[in-house]
């Protein structure tokens, strides 16, 4: 464990073995480094914020602050930060609150690039990556393996569903469907995550089958959302992509899932 002589430790803190804390750094009593987390210079870790092993913040970055609410009043909120994330310069993350369960969590090996922002009581999954500038309200749900380009938006309480895409400058006020490739101000569906898709080496059959129901879902209205969801489900009941995104549509039919971009918009995107 390393701790250079400016930065303040203050006394409660947990540090594991291999922790490096950089020059001016200050780090809350309230607060756990898990093994050979890295906090390269400047960084605040406040309240009670645990971070992951071999996680690494960069300069400026501020961690485990109190959720920006008009009276926030939650001392015992958590900000809870997986394993080998890196961090970027002046992210903020903030913990949970009160009445939002009092807990806000980022996955495993997420990648948060400068400037990002989470919001109080978010659930980040694995593998996720915020480009420049991206802003998270409070209370939003990001699925495993999501990446979202720079300066992207996402209101409060939406829902990114896993492997989803949000193109740069898009604004979130609808829920993402998993795999989907949302693009506009406020962003719309247009299409699958093609790209993505492949990367993870999803097979071919499987990305056949998740463009026929994203087919039936968004291009036949005979029916409501719901009951097509639904009739997707038990068309494809073994491919593990369709039941994905049939799932996350009916966790709640009440929620507003975002649309085409057009009535003939084009399904098979690689944006």
């Amino acid at each position: 464990m390393r701790v250079h002589p400016t930065a303040i430790v203050e006394d409660g803190a947990r540090l594991s073995d291999g922790v490096e804390i950089g020059p001016y750094c200050i780090v809350s009593a309230g607060a756990s480094l898990a093994e050979g987390v890295r906090l390269i210079s400047h960084v605040v870790i406040m309240g009670n914020a645990q971070i992951g092993a071999r996680t690494v913040v960069h300069p400026n970055a501020v961690l485990g602050g109190e959720g920006q609410i008009r009276k926030s009043e939650a001392p015992e909120a958590k900000l809870l930060i997986g394993a080998d994330n890196v961090i970027r310069e002046s992210v903020t993350i903030t913990a949970g609150s009160r009445k939002g369960g009092g807990v806000t969590t980022l996955g495993d090996r997420g990648y948060l690039m400068a400037y990002s922002h989470l919001g109080h009581d978010c659930r980040v999954g694995n593998d996720v990556t915020l480009s420049n500038g991206v802003q998270i309200a409070g209370h939003v749900e990001i699925g495993e393996g999501v990446i979202m380009g720079g300066l992207a938006a996402a209101q409060q309480f939406s829902r990114i569903g896993q492997y989803a895409f949000v193109s740069g400058l898009s604004g979130v006020a609808a829920d993402i469907i998993p795999y989907g490739s949302a693009i506009g101000l406020h962003a719309r569906l247009g299409g699958l995550n093609l790209i993505g898709l492949r990367r993870r080496g999803v097979a071919r059959e499987n990305i056949h089958a998740l463009r026929a129901a994203f087919r039936a879902l968004f291009q036949d209205d005979r029916d409501s959302f719901p009951e097509r969801a639904h009739r997707v489900s038990e068309t494809w009941p073994h491919v593990t992509e369709v039941q994905h995104v049939a799932a996350f549509i009916l966790a709640d039919n009440k929620r507003r899932i975002a649309p085409l971009r057009s009535r003939g918009g084009n399904i098979e995107s690689e944006d």
